[in-house]
């Protein structure tokens, strides 16, 4: 497998983002707030003249909050889903690296947040690591209930 990942910490854990998902890595500064939006869409952003919904990837994965003040600058993974940009908040963004191996199964618990965005474990150079489903993050929790 040559795939590229991401490497990127998400609430203190090092996992990978498939390259081939994101656009750009960006710092986000603005963030204007979205009324009655689900409590992981953290608001809105522009970037180079088109607007990004943020997305608060520790809300998304059930673990808190992100802390996310104006004035600060935040990385951010932007990935395209349907037509629509996003920016994944991050704890940070380290390397691109490629994956070793395909996905496998994940044989041990996780969480409920880890377990639902899990696409597997892959190899890598600096070891295994949990390949992650943006369009799972992005749909957020509880995303099974809203489809039904």
């Amino acid at each position: 497998m040559n795939e590229l990942l991401l490497i990127v910490t998400i609430a203190g854990s090092r996992v990978a983002l498939p390259a081939a998902s994101v656009e750009s890595v960006v710092e986000l500064e603005a963030l204007i707030p979205v009324p009655r939006a689900p409590a992981h869409v953290a608001g809105l952003s522009a970037l180079r003249s088109r607007v990004l919904t943020v997305i608060d990837c520790r809300s998304s994965l059930g673990l808190g909050t992100t802390l996310l003040s104006d004035g600060e600058l935040h990385e951010a993974a932007v990935v395209e889903l349907d037509g629509h940009h996003y920016a994944l908040t991050v704890d940070a963004v380290e390397d691109v690296v490629e994956a070793l191996s395909e996905p496998s199964a994940i044989r041990a618990a996780m969480g409920d947040g880890w377990e639902r965005v899990s696409l597997g474990i892959v190899e890598t150079e600096e070891g295994p690591m949990l390949l992650v489903d943006v369009s799972a993050v992005v749909a957020g929790p509880g995303a099974e209930i809203r489809a039904a």
